[in-house]
């Protein structure tokens, strides 16, 4: 089944990725008195950021695309920071199978509905919610998706103006059709005031992407400050073509602000390397971020 896990994975002693790729040329340019936009190359396309904090855009655009370049098969990454007001990019227009990411947009999308019914989740919904998120349960996914239903589910994409999202057919929840960039507008969703989620709603989806089991904390959290509250949901789906879909997504809190990130991949031969390539693009967002 799509999105079905094949087994309990650790990620522990997963070798460490060595930067790919030649030193690569990263061009800046001013946008505005206040901000600047900086961009480097990377597997025929390119990473580009722009942030009002001085240095960091053309520091960033050239460590992910040294994270990223020469890497196997297909990746795409998305990412925000709110305080100093900066955005990067790469392939984030591109679609991707889903895998278990798209749990995240189940539950925004049953949240909506008990909004607009004027009521609480069951407690049986609360059990399904809980084990979708936190144990990425595919059986509660199943109950959740035919309960919130297409109509439900493409209400709250066009609500949340995640245009480029398209549905799995049928029950095929986990070939729902992504992109970074969407995915990363979801996490911004539920990390300020909308008129989409009110904020019980963002806070209890929060609270179960934070109380995420420890064996599936893995993807973008690497090397996420301590100080740093992690919310994340990851994908993990095998294919008989393209190999392995390997995605995370997720939302980080610190002293009061906020910031965070999709990292999308298609084409891995194994769990492991995708995971690699997932975390040496978080691993050099988070350093650079903190510095």
């Amino acid at each position: 089944m799509h999105g079905t896990r094949i087994s309990t994975w650790s990620h522990r002693g997963l070798a460490a990725v060595a930067a790919a790729g030649s030193l690569l040329t990263v061009i800046t340019t001013a946008t505005s008195a206040s901000a600047d936009t900086a961009s480097a190359p990377a597997g025929g396309s390119k990473v580009v950021c722009t942030s009002k904090k001085p240095g960091l855009a053309p520091a960033l655009s050239h460590d992910i695309a040294v994270a990223l370049d020469g890497r196997q098969g297909a990746s795409a990454l998305a990412f925000y920071d709110r305080p100093t007001g900066t955005h990067c990019a790469f392939q984030s227009g591109t679609h991707f199978d889903s895998a278990s990411v798209v749990k995240v947009t189940v539950l925004g999308a049953l949240l909506r509905q008990a909004e607009e019914a004027h009521r609480k989740l069951t407690p049986h919904e609360v059990k399904l919610t809980t084990a979708m998120i936190t144990k990425s349960d595919n059986t509660s996914t199943n109950a959740l998706w035919r309960q919130v239903g297409p109509a439900g589910v493409k209400r709250f994409l066009a609500l949340a103006e995640m245009r480029n999202t398209v549905p799995g057919p049928g029950v095929a929840w986990g070939l729902t059709q992504i992109t970074a960039d969407d995915q990363l507008k979801l996490m911004q969703l539920l990390t300020k005031d909308n008129a989409v989620l009110a904020r019980t709603s963002r806070g209890y989806a929060l609270d179960l992407m934070h109380r995420v089991t420890p064996e599936q904390r893995w993807g973008v959290p690497a090397g996420a400050p301590a100080t740093a509250r992690v919310h994340v949901k990851n994908g993990w789906l095998p294919r008989q073509t393209g190999g392995w879909r390997v995605n995370s997504v997720g939302t980080f809190t610190d002293h009061g602000n906020d910031y965070g990130m999709a990292v999308l991949s298609t084409g891995n031969r194994t769990m492991d390397y995708g995971v690699a390539t997932v975390e040496s693009a978080a691993r050099v967002i988070h350093r650079d971020l903190h510095r």
